[in-house]
């Protein structure tokens, strides 16, 4: 910073100007000025700033009753104490302050040690008159100082104790450098009045540590709470079981692969493991291998070095395997990994190494790897599509995760649960279902598994017009899922439920006869049964949803 003199205007104590110099011989600079000085703002000011067409002076008022000296500094180009005094009303006091402040006040030494200003709390301090300090050694006049060696150094010193006249403070010493760089003071500030204060500071600091680590558990149970063995909803044997499974394996730190078809909830175990394996406490990074573009993979996963390729972020990137460390690698899809990049993983599997796209430095990364899939790895093997010994690696312990339709009684828990995480989402009145929907839900396809499900349920509680949601509400969705690849077994669809979807319609004449005889066959099953739909759904091999429609269609 650097501040040249452009000019001198001595005005009386009436404001008449009485001499100038400089740029001050302009009138309309020097009007300017008194002008300036002579607002409201600027009456005691003994420095602010004053603009004149494209240029700016910074203004020092020195005088007595009877005339005052105004002199004028031109700024130096990008001058940092130019712009606070030209946009700081108050920056003669904001100085003053900082000079004064007993908890900011300053000592200042040049590069010989010699004290060239002392703050007057500090003076009163050392038992010292105004300016007494002035121009001697700072080892002369402060005890066990070390500004001195500040200014050689050109090394800062913060926090430091220094023991003074019998008094303990923390201080800090600083070096201040010139335009060039060059060491050419030091200042020195007191911190703390003594340990005292830096102890509570300190037993703050432990409190809010205590607090923000209470918090970070309160979290983590919510997490845990959110994606934990709590979230796989079901009583069924085949969930009972798959839950001591999840729990017999979760502390052991092997590779885990879960299989199962699509919406069968394998990220929600791949969670549960996490949250109850011994690097709980670190990250869980996911990768969906099937929605990483096969140009993209390798930086993806083994991050990139700066500059590597065209559109690279400047400082590089980490990839997947280092935001791992310590914690769980979910790998989703797996079985839709390119082989190039099986063969890489393969290798970091084996000793945690890999590099960087562009590196050739090796880098290790310690994780658990879960993998899922809901491909025939079987299948995918035998045609080349997946590396036999990479799938022993990721396979150590391999979790099948039960579909839908094997764990049925589940449905109407999990539509429950469903109904509930959709009301708190969206605040609104918690819906409820009617008796004979669970059974008819049961009596569904579900080939898009819990995910399918949920979503059914979702959208029946959006478009119910009460807050008991029926059969009906379900119609919609359920003959827009009828469109999805069925299954086989017990509630396999009728050849007439499905026709409209594929199969060539018969003439209007058959279609009658067809449904004379379908609802013969349906009061004859319904007076076999007792009127148990269920029975009357599999005796017929017609979904439970079609016989409704039927018997709504016959009136019963």
């Amino acid at each position: 910073m650097k501040f040249e003199t452009a000019g001198v205007l001595v005005v009386s104590a009436h404001g008449e100007p009485v001499f100038s110099s400089g740029v001050a011989r302009d009138p309309a600079v020097s009007e300017c000025v008194i002008r300036t000085r002579q607002s409201r703002a600027n009456m005691s000011r003994g420095l602010f700033s004053v603009p004149v067409g494209d240029k700016g002076y910074a203004v020092v008022a020195v005088g007595s009753e009877d005339a005052s000296a105004l002199i004028l500094f031109e700024r130096s180009a990008n001058d940092v104490l130019f712009d606070f005094a030209a946009t700081v009303d108050c920056a003669d006091d904001i100085l003053r302050h900082l000079l004064t402040n007993p908890y900011e006040a300053l000592t200042v030494v040049d590069r010989e040690g010699l004290l060239r200003f002392i703050s007057p709390i500090h003076e009163r301090f050392f038992g010292l008159n105004r300016g007494d300090a002035i121009g001697r050694a700072v080892t002369d006049v402060i005890e066990n100082t070390r500004l001195h060696e500040v200014v050689r150094s050109g090394k800062a010193e913060i926090g430091q104790i220094q023991r003074m006249r019998g008094t303990t403070r923390i201080v800090s010493r600083s070096p201040v450098l010139d335009l060039q760089g060059n060491v050419v003071a030091a200042i020195g500030q007191v911190m703390f009045k003594g340990p005292d204060q830096l102890q509570r500071l300190s037993a703050e600091v432990v409190r809010l540590k205590s607090e923000l680590s209470h918090y970070q558990q309160a979290l983590s149970t919510q997490v845990s709470q959110r994606h934990g063995l709590d979230r796989i909803i079901g009583q069924s044997k085949a969930i009972r079981r798959l839950k001591e499974q999840i729990a017999r394996i979760a502390p052991l730190d092997v590779p885990v692969l879960l299989v199962g078809e699509s919406g069968t909830g394998k990220e929600l175990v791949a969670h549960a493991i996490h949250l109850l394996s011994k690097r709980r406490e670190q990250s869980m990074v996911t990768v969906n291998a099937a929605a990483i573009p096969s140009t993209l993979v390798e930086s993806e996963l083994f991050g990139y070095e700066p500059g590597s390729f065209t559109g690279a972020e400047r400082k590089g990137r980490r990839g997947k395997f280092e935001q791992a460390h310590q914690g769980t690698l979910f790998f989703d899809e797996v079985g839709d990994m390119p082989l190039e990049i099986q063969v890489k993983l393969l290798r970091v599997l084996q000793d945690g190494s890999f590099e960087r796209v562009g590196g050739d430095k090796a880098r290790v990364s310690d994780f658990r790897l879960v993998s899922a899939s809901n491909r025939d790895f079987e299948a995918m093997i035998d045609s080349g599509e997946f590396r036999l010994d990479l799938f022993y690696r990721i396979s150590a312990v391999s979790l099948h995760l039960p579909p839908l339709r094997e764990r049925l009684e589940d449905i109407e828990l999990l539509a429950n649960q469903a109904l509930y995480d959709f009301g708190i989402k969206h605040t609104t009145r918690q819906k409820t279902m009617a008796p004979d929907v669970v059974p008819f839900l049961q009596s569904q396809r579900w080939p898009g598994n819990v995910r399918q499900l949920i979503h059914a349920v979702e959208t029946a509680a959006i478009f119910a017009d009460s807050d008991v949601i029926t059969i009906e509400d379900f119609e919609t969705v359920i003959r827009s899922s009828d469109a999805m690849p069925p299954h086989t077994g017990p509630f396999a669809a009728s050849p007439i439920e499905v026709g409209p979807i594929g199969v060539q319609s018969p003439p209007a004449g058959v279609r009658d006869a067809l449904s004379q005889v379908e609802e013969q066959m349906i009061r004859e099953a319904l007076k076999s049964f007792d009127g148990n739909k269920k029975r009357v759904a599999q005796e017929l091999g017609i979904s439970r949803s079609y016989l409704y429609k039927k018997l709504a269609h016959m009136g019963l």
